[in-house]
């Protein structure tokens, strides 16, 4: 039996979870947005995309602290006032570096966290739906959740003292199950799976409903293009 088959025990007596959020830098973020947000638009979309998802997942009932990944100092100034850490990618060497710098970095702090990434792109994420994943999570030593296309990831944990060994980027699916990771089959979850890249996925998460801030900016703006 692979290893990361076997069902794990959690070394944090308190069971939360450490989350570790990449951000890039908002200059570059959410280029496939073009088609539904202009240049001017789309950094302000992704902050606001950051902060649902932040506030969400800090008000998890299963989530002790998240430590955010970014060099951006906009992001890096409005994500700590909600109350996340910010740890600067000092990899610059793309995004699975920064987020195995991430989770070393926390893991520096409190040696027996329990670490999942979240993506930074989920402004429905509701943070009962979030706990669910992360109880069932907590079962592996490795285990992800795949996004709504069934392609990507939006999660990945790794329980006490085990290697995040994170594959994110295009079919990131098939690369973590070829890993050995746990995919957690949840029902009921379309919150924590729907990341915003396109128009497309943009309208799904309204449908979901969206966090404040990203209904605010939307709300303040005429440069939206009509979401299918």
């Amino acid at each position: 039996m692979h290893m990361d088959d076997e069902r794990a025990t959690n070394c944090d007596p308190t069971g939360l979870w450490s989350l570790v959020v990449p951000l890039k830098p908002l200059a570059e973020a959410k280029s496939r947005l073009a088609a539904a947000a202009d240049d001017s638009l789309r950094p302000h979309l992704a902050l606001a995309f950051a902060e649902d998802t932040v506030a969400a997942a800090l008000a998890c009932p299963s989530v002790r602290n998240v430590a955010v990944v970014t060099d951006d100092p906009a992001a890096s100034f409005r994500l700590a006032a909600l109350g996340a850490r910010i740890v600067p990618d000092a990899p610059a060497a793309g995004l699975n570096a920064a987020l195995t710098h991430g989770a070393e970095e926390v893991r520096r702090l409190s040696p027996g966290a329990a670490v999942a990434v979240l993506n930074a792109d989920l402004p429905a994420l509701r943070p009962q739906e979030l706990a669910r994943v992360l109880a069932y999570a907590s079962g592996f030593p490795r285990a992800f959740l795949t996004d709504r296309a069934g392609i990507g990831t939006t999660l990945l944990s790794a329980a006490a003292g085990t290697e995040l060994r994170p594959g994110f980027g295009g079919r990131s699916r098939r690369r973590h199950l070829a890993s050995g990771a746990v995919e957690i089959p949840l029902d009921g979850v379309d919150s924590v799976r729907q990341d915003v890249d396109t128009a497309e996925d943009l309208a799904a998460a309204l449908a979901l409903e969206v966090g404040p801030r990203t209904a605010e900016r939307l709300a303040m703006t005429d440069r939206v293009a009509d979401i299918p």
